[in-house]
């Protein structure tokens, strides 16, 4: 389910189902440059068009938009050194899991400091918030789009070119496991070749149509609502006793501090300090209260934009291809299948979500009788204590009486999507 489920789609597109609808001018610099893996020189050349209204175009201004800031975060951290073991620059953005292959991390790596760590994130709300215009502008008319997500290429590492080996389907082939996603017959397992092809190289198309530029504008929302969180707090503490795990050569102030033995080895038992440090640290005062209120402005947003989504899949006629199926169309995969439950039952998940976000619906917590007021923390906390808030005094300030939140709040989400709402919730945003 959920990017399984997704990339599964990916596999099946084209083959379960007809041709898609032919784009216009936008369209076609789109896909070019997204398979070239210029983004820049794309969006250079669909801007003139967005300006002049296409939506078309502002859908695929908004992709590019999209695909830069992403392509800038991982070459940041590239510059940076960012890895974790054995995975690379990827496994820090969860690209690709223990023993995956990806862009490896850079050998000589400039310094970072907590200060450039802040300039990485507000460059990637800053793109994220310029993707979200154009996708919802790109939301109100009519079209489509074919792409195939697997040819899409990105300069991951900052080095000026688009290499073969950048493509989405070469990065995700080892994340997943192509063996573990239902391919419809004859299509490879595994990620091997097969008539030599590799699954980056088979053809598997999406109808990206309006709909889906209010999807991705939702998914804007929550990539720059994570970052936000951040950039809310003063989490220095945490970069200089836990980030050299994630930029090793980084000049970072505990760098080179594994020597010592204190029960097992010097690397063992410094990841355990370091985690030990890491939970000491889980401590960030407040230093941008606009920013923090602001994040829960963006979890508002995504739970709206999401109904302004399934608005559009309901309202429409077609079967092209859809990444996220109305019940009467055509599901990427047989696992993708969405009925009148499904989205019965997100709608109102939904509305518990806002109603937990309005502050109308209290979060439980174990120790009180009380439920946790999120609004009320985000709209006037002054720091963010992790392990005091879970232990219980950090929690005081914000408890109050009211209806807490319970399984029975979300008995319809758990009765159609079970122990599989994760993947649910990440593929309809």
């Amino acid at each position: 389910m959920g990017l399984k489920l997704w990339a599964a789609g990916l596999a099946a597109a084209s083959l379960m189902l007809p041709g898609l609808a032919q784009a216009g001018e936008a369209g076609d610099l789109l896909r070019a440059h997204l398979y070239e893996g210029t983004i820049a020189e794309g969006l250079a050349a669909v801007t003139p068009l967005a300006e002049a209204g296409d939506p078309e175009a502002k859908f695929a201004a908004g992709m590019l938009t999209f695909v830069d800031g992403l392509q800038g975060v991982s070459r940041d951290l590239y510059r940076y050194g960012a890895t974790l073991p054995d995975t690379g620059v990827l496994g820090v953005l969860g690209m690709i899991g223990p023993s995956g292959q990806g862009v490896p991390a850079n050998p000589n790596p400039e310094p970072i400091t907590y200060e450039k760590f802040r300039t990485l994130l507000q460059d990637l709300v800053t793109s994220m918030d310029a993707g979200e215009a154009l996708f919802e502008t790109a939301g109100e008319t009519g079209y489509v789009v074919a792409l195939e997500p697997l040819k899409f290429r990105f300069d991951a590492n900052g080095d000026g070119t688009a290499e073969p080996g950048e493509t989405l389907g070469d990065l995700l082939g080892p994340a997943f496991g192509w063996a573990d996603i239902p391919y419809p017959d004859g299509l490879p397992p595994s990620g091997k070749k097969k008539g030599g092809e590799t699954p980056a190289e088979q053809k598997f198309e999406i109808g990206f149509d309006r709909a889906d530029a209010i999807w991705f504008a939702g998914y804007t929302q929550v990539i720059a609502a994570h970052a936000d969180f951040l950039l809310a707090h003063d989490f220095h503490g945490l970069v200089d006793a836990y980030f050299h795990r994630l930029f090793p050569k980084s000049g970072l102030p505990m760098q080179d501090a594994s020597n010592g033995t204190l029960a097992m080895d010097p690397q063992t038992d410094a990841s355990i300090a370091d985690v030990v440090a890491a939970i000491h640290t889980l401590d960030f005062p407040v230093i941008d209260k606009a920013r923090l209120a602001g994040v829960r402005d963006r979890l508002l947003s995504i739970t709206a934009l999401s109904r302004k989504n399934w608005d559009a899949i309901l309202a429409e006629t077609d079967d092209d291809h859809e990444l996220v199926p109305s019940p009467s169309q055509t599901p990427l995969s047989k696992d993708a299948k969405v009925d009148e439950a499904t989205v019965k039952a997100w709608m109102a998940t939904l509305d518990t979500a806002d109603q937990i976000l309005n502050g109308e619906l209290l979060v439980p917590h174990w120790r009180f009788k009380q439920g946790f007021d999120l609004k009320a923390y985000f709209e006037t906390a002054t720091e963010t204590d992790f392990v005091m808030i879970l232990t219980g005094l950090g929690a005081v300030p914000f408890l109050k009486d009211g209806p807490v939140a319970s399984a029975e709040s979300f008995a319809e989400a758990n009765k159609v999507f079970g122990d599989q709402w994760l993947g649910y919730a990440f593929w309809f945003n």
